[in-house]
């Protein structure tokens, strides 16, 4: 996928795909689950969000609450789909700060060891490539490189002007850049 989100995998037959979902048929949900669930976990993921998994399943919940509502093209549902996983996310951010969850509560239901470890060695990864980065250059860059959206939709998405989404992946880029050239990686 190029960094416009202009290729997907479902772009030839959107609205066939968007009228089947719209008409509750099973096919068209799994083809949008299949295109948007890696993603948008992998965005939220980026940012740092808890329960990516689950989150993605709430914005996948909320896509199917509002897709009667939804009159665009495949690149404007990439957007909306990144507008609501974005909404997600904050409102995600804020409920836990009000009830934070003890650890207690989050160990007691345990899970797969192996899967859980994998998850923290790749979020620790994202997390020390985007040491330095502001918030809103972390953003951008999640936006743009994982979710595959334009300049003009990332805007929308962070309620920015395109100018400033442009300067602000300029300068994070450049951030990475410097950072990598001090630690010798090479790509």
């Amino acid at each position: 996928m190029d960094l416009n989100g202009a290729r997907t995998a479902m772009s030839g037959r959107f609205s066939d795909v968007l009228a089947a979902a719209k008409n509750g048929e099973e096919w068209a949900w799994e083809a949008i689950y299949r295109e948007f669930s890696g993603p948008v976990t992998g965005y939220l993921v980026s940012r740092g969000a808890a329960d990516a998994e689950g989150l993605t399943g709430e914005v996948l919940l909320n896509v199917a609450r509002g897709i009667h509502g939804f009159d665009g093209d495949s690149k404007k549902f990439r957007s909306w789909i990144f507008v609501i996983t974005h909404r997600c996310l904050i409102d995600d951010r804020r409920m836990r700060a009000r009830r934070p969850i003890s650890a207690e509560l989050s160990e007691a239901y345990g899970g797969d060891v192996e899967d859980e470890a994998i998850d923290r060695l790749a979020r620790d990864d994202l997390e020390r490539l985007f040491e330095g980065l502001t918030v809103r250059q972390r953003d951008v860059l999640s936006l743009r490189i994982i979710g595959g959206l334009s300049l003009r939709d990332t805007a929308e998405v962070l309620d920015m002007q395109v100018g400033a989404v442009k300067v602000m992946q300029h300068r994070a880029i450049a951030t990475l850049r410097d950072r990598l050239m001090r630690e010798d990686v090479t790509l």
